[in-house]
């Protein structure tokens, strides 16, 4: 039987693991670090990519956020950045020990965003 992405990242619970060391990673990669430091509701952001990354890979948490483009439009942000970001999110998985097919697919996922979030 194929399992789902959101079952094979551990669920709601292990997407919530997973989201907080991926900020953390950010808080500690000078690329990004001032961009998440300066996050007034860091709570709130971590909601959101618990309920984007659940949405996203197939669970029943609905994403009530903005879209990718509404949420980094303004921000300008760079290739560097967003290829500092997703060494940060392939990172966490490493950590998790996540099977090369999981991360291919959340790579895939995130790469698929790109034109939504840099320099928009």
């Amino acid at each position: 039987m194929t399992t789902t992405l959101y079952q094979r990242l551990g669920g709601a619970d292990g997407i919530a693991r997973l989201v907080d060391d991926v900020i953390a990673a950010h808080l500690d990669n000078p690329i990004v670090k001032t961009r998440f430091e300066n996050i007034k509701d860091m709570e709130h952001a971590k909601r959101m990519a618990r309920e984007f990354f659940c949405a996203g890979s197939g669970g029943p948490e609905p994403y009530t956020g903005k879209d990718m483009l509404a949420a980094h439009k303004g921000m300008n942000i760079s290739e560097q950045e967003y290829l500092a970001v997703m060494d940060d999110i392939v990172g966490a998985m490493n950590k998790h020990r996540l099977d090369e097919g999981t991360k291919n697919d959340v790579i895939a996922i995130l790469y698929s965003l790109k034109g939504n979030i840099i320099r928009v």
